[in-house]
């Protein structure tokens, strides 16, 4: 083995020297799996190569250390040329090198947080550099540390808004310890990128956003060396870096070449020999520098605000109230919003603890983004914004998911309760999204002290936190006592004679309640269970529910797809008996209207639930 020297001992020979290395490299790990992106890899392999000799300050020993730069490779899928990096660093075996792709392994496809040096997931194209903005704004507003943040993009990713949403946020705040790495490499899956190698076209863009431009022949390992020491020594500007390079560099048969993408290379001895056979070079990178640990309250006194019964508050507003309270108690808690802080009531967090607000305006991808970066940081995110737009991030929820991050999310204005406002704003997807988000915990509160406990519940949880809230001011049933674990359920109404059971969560709790005094009036008793807790759902209690009452109605506001109904159901998925279920859910397309006259045409009212039990009662008896 030969190891290379520090910073700028070495010299250009050895730098095109371990670029070749990660080349081959690179080309071995595909050729062992049967499959991979090495031609990717070839093309940033000179990047990767002046980057980790001479630039990244790491200590690979401890991935923890506060003053490591920060690597995210944005295009996931040149993992090989990562995994070869790691191995130049002494971090990764030759053995565990080849074990690419395979069962077990750590080295995935693309990616993971399973190596102790991946700090998010990547692989879906345009997260990378939404990501690095968050930790950048990490370590700039939190951890006060200079460490960099460095993301390694493809070209063909600059097509995803939101790269853009990430480059207008950069230049925004001014984040000088941002460096984003472009490999402009003009091949994209099926064929040339959107703008080629016209490098200016990308500067135009990323100069229109504030950020500092380099140009650079991109297999000029002394030129790349001269943009990596510009871009660190700029000052009030994020800096972008787009290299010209070829996909499949070195090797005459894939060398910017069509049809090549995500294949091994055709033969790989040829192509071994061809870049000038096997090297074994290891890299000692520079050590961080010492950095003053920071050391913030994780557990301090909680109070948490109280309500009385008969009180009319919001839940958007006890969870504005109570995140707040939760950021007195806690020094990691922040709170980023997309400019609708006066809605969800972020702004409560913002007034008290405006160091730890941040205001992602009306971006929720980088909103989604911000939060998984400063997650991957040690800080406790608490990421808001209407229901419905919640949406427009799924997929950077889906990746959060893989990155096995701490992040929790609240989503205000849900269901056609929201009224006039129409569907647009109408969250009546989100719970189905975040049900089918691995390892997720989904809240739905229906009154202010309930909605308290479960903000400062979703602290302690693993993975992503979901909390619904509601626009419109409901009645406080639960005292301030109350406890409300996750995973439980409250049972509001029940009697020896109950005949239904009817499970409702946030806004339709109360016409459940409504709908169970109606019935009694009529002699039929009614159970009625609050399923606050939508994931992990109460089985024990919906299965007592089934096995007293033989019969249960279901009523959301929101789509029937996914929701409360779906999560009854998850009781019973064990091959025991059904009981005689109706769902009652939003089935029609709302327009604008008062909450109650949205309920009411909905099917999810009071009155509707009483004639849903009727049915259903009668069919039983019929039956």
């Amino acid at each position: 083995m030969t190891t290379l020297g520090l910073t700028h001992d070495l010299t250009m020979h050895e730098l095109f020297d371990l670029g070749q290395q990660l080349r081959v490299d690179s080309v071995r790990e595909a050729d062992a799996a049967g499959s991979g992106h090495p031609t990717s890899s070839m093309s940033a392999a000179d990047l990767m190569a002046v980057l980790l000799a001479r630039h990244l300050r790491y200590d690979f020993d401890r991935p923890e250390h506060p003053g490591n730069d920060r690597f995210i490779l944005s295009k996931g899928h040149a993992s090989p040329l990562l995994y070869a990096a790691y191995k130049a660093a002494g971090a990764i075996s030759e053995a565990e090198l080849l074990t690419f792709r395979k069962e077990g392994s750590r080295l995935e496809g693309h990616p993971t947080p399973r190596l102790p040096w991946v700090e998010v997931a990547t692989g879906s194209l345009g997260q990378g550099l939404p990501t690095a903005v968050g930790e950048a704004l990490a370590g700039k507003r939190l951890d006060h540390a200079d460490y960099r943040v460095w993301a390694l993009c493809g070209d063909s990713e600059m097509a995803e808004g939101s790269i853009w949403e990430a480059a207008e946020h950069a230049g925004y705040e001014h984040l000088d310890n941002l460096i984003a790495i472009v490999d402009v490499n003009r091949l994209g899956q099926r064929g040339p990128t959107r703008h080629g190698h016209d490098l200016d076209a990308y500067a135009r863009r990323f100069a229109a956003f504030d950020w500092h431009t380099i140009e650079v022949d991109g297999h000029d390992a002394d030129a790349i060396d001269l943009a990596y020491t510009e871009a660190t020594s700029t000052v009030g500007q994020p800096t972008v870096i787009l290299a010209r390079t070829l996909k499949g560099k070195g090797v005459a048969s894939v060398e910017n070449r069509e049809g090549m993408h995500g294949k091994p290379l055709p033969d790989a001895a040829e192509a071994i020999e061809e870049l000038g056979g096997m090297r074994d070079l290891h890299v000692s990178v520079q050590p961080p520098p010492a950095v003053h640990q920071r050391h913030v309250a994780r557990s301090g006194h909680l109070e948490l605000p109280t309500y009385d019964k008969g009180d009319q508050v919001a839940t958007r507003n006890a969870f504005g109230a109570a995140v707040t309270a939760l950021g007195t108690a806690r020094g990691d808690v922040v709170v980023l919003d997309g400019e609708v802080g006066d809605s969800t009531r972020a702004e409560f967090f913002a007034k008290e603890h405006p160091d730890r607000y941040f205001e992602c305006y009306i971006a929720e991808q980088q909103l989604v983004a911000s939060a998984v970066g400063m997650a991957a940081r040690g800080w406790l995110p608490y990421a808001s914004t209407f229901a419905a737009f919640l949406t427009r991030a799924h997929d950077f929820l889906r990746m959060a998911s893989v990155s096995g991050v701490d992040i929790n999310v609240a989503g205000s204005h849900a269901g056609v309760a929201i009224g006039q406002d129409g569907p647009s704003q109408m969250g009546l997807e989100d719970l189905a999204m975040f049900r089918g988000l691995h390892g997720s915990t989904v809240l739905y509160p229906c009154d202010a002290n309930q909605t308290g406990h479960l903000v400062a519940q979703l602290a302690d949880r693993p993975g992503i936190g979901y909390l619904r809230t509601t626009r419109g001011a409901t009645p406080v049933i639960y005292g301030p006592d109350e406890t409300f674990p996750v995973g439980g359920s409250k049972l509001l109404r029940s009697s020896s004679e109950d005949r239904l059971t009817i499970v409702a969560a946030g806004v339709t709790v109360f016409e459940a309640l409504s709908a169970a005094d109606a019935l009694a009036e009529d002699g039929i008793r009614c159970r009625v269970i609050d399923l606050y807790s939508l994931k992990p759902v109460d089985k024990n209690a919906l299965r007592e529910a089934a096995e007293h009452t033989g019969c249960l109605l279901t009523v959301e506001d929101h789509h029937e797809e996914g929701g409360i109904g779906d999560a009854v159901l998850d009781a019973f998925d064990d091959g025991r008996p059904m009981p005689r279920m109706v769902r009652l859910a939003v089935r029609t397309m709302p327009g604008s209207a008062s909450p109650d006259q949205q309920m009411h045409a909905a099917g999810i009212d009071a009155e509707a639930i009483a004639a849903g039990a009727r049915l259903l009662i009668e069919n039983a008896m019929v039956g």
